[in-house]
């Protein structure tokens, strides 16, 4: 009976170091085999590593009445103190409405826009027009919001604006642009459309052209027309990356585009009640205060709900489809 159990426990032992043989020797090929991606990848997961994990003992700092001479260990812990600023008066809640709601409303229309545009040079055919098309689209994302803000002052200013200048014309009254909010949740959309189109629209216009001709073609031998093509292939084929992308969008639905929302209204106070977000206020409440404790909760909170909502979002689309969430 002894002799029984020793020899299946070597048994066991031997298949245990032979599945581990084994596993080492594909864990090598998969690393020779998949090598030149590994260090395409390498010096983006390194910028992560640094810009992202490394400044995570930071996060101390909203828990802290954080001083540059204490440091970490000497600075007093206060607890929660430091997110009472966000919360402690009525302005927690326009700033909140304000980043969540413009940017429902940026994801929204900065997805149907990259789409129809991937889907309006998918039907180019001269490469020449193409190029032009995409360097003309993708050249706005390099332009500061700084520039942009200037541009969008040239259209706008109600003594010398271009738009004021043609009501001028027509007989209209000219219009007030920089005190009047209303206007304004428009007026960012489009900055921000035609900054950020290009570069998602290439995004959406290599998933495309990843898609087999054939089926183009089989569809087209069965009579079908281009809006055919477009609504029953293409746009099927791009669902699993628009909610792919939908999702990463959604995770930094409370993290506002400060150079937007600060250098294009130009800080003009009569324009906050639709224009100011959680990270205008934290900046404005820093030149005043100056504490990085503040900056650190903010940053901390939006964080912190930025992941719940993504988890969230992430798990109503597996529910539906568990092909298409992230994870």
């Amino acid at each position: 009976m002894a002799s029984s159990s020793k020899g299946t426990a070597i048994a066991t032992a031997d298949r245990y170091a032979y599945k581990k043989k084994v596993g080492f020797a594909l864990f090598l090929s998969k690393l020779v085999r998949d090598f030149p991606l590994i260090i395409m990848a390498l010096p983006g997961t390194i910028l992560v590593f640094i810009f992202a994990y490394m400044p995570m003992p930071g996060l101390l700092i909203a828990f802290q009445d954080f001083k540059a001479r204490r440091g970490w260990f000497g600075s007093p812990w206060v607890g929660f103190e430091n997110f009472k600023f966000l919360f402690g008066t009525d302005i927690a809640i326009r700033i909140t409405r304000n980043t969540v709601l413009l940017n429902l409303l940026f994801i929204v229309t900065g997805l149907i826009a990259a789409v129809t545009i991937a889907i309006l040079l998918n039907e180019v055919r001269n490469g020449l027009l193409i190029r032009f098309y995409q360097s003309s689209l993708f050249f706005p994302t390099f332009v500061s919001w700084v520039i942009v803000s200037y541009f969008v002052f040239s259209l706008l200013s109600h003594e010398h604006g271009l738009i004021n200048s043609w009501l001028s014309r027509a007989g209209k009254p000219v219009i007030y642009w920089y005190q009047e909010p209303n206007y304004w949740p428009w007026i960012l959309m489009i900055a921000h459309i035609w900054k950020g189109v290009g570069y998602a629209s290439l995004i959406y216009l290599a998933a495309i052209i990843a898609i087999s001709p054939e089926l183009y073609e089989a569809a087209r031998i069965d009579g079908a027309n281009k809006l055919h093509e477009i609504y029953y292939i293409t746009l099927p084929h791009l669902v699993p990356i628009i909610i792919m992308l939908t999702l990463l969008a959604v995770g930094g639905i409370f993290r506002a585009d400060f150079g937007l929302f600060y250098f294009v209204p130009r800080n003009s106070g009569p324009l906050y009640p639709t224009t100011d977000v959680i990270d205008t206020y934290v900046f404005r409440a820093l030149k005043q205060v100056g504490g990085f404790s503040m900056a650190a909760a903010a940053g901390l909170y939006q964080s912190v709900v930025g992941f719940i909502t993504i988890i969230t979002a992430n798990l109503i689309v597996r529910r539906i489809d568990p092909e298409k969430s992230i994870f």
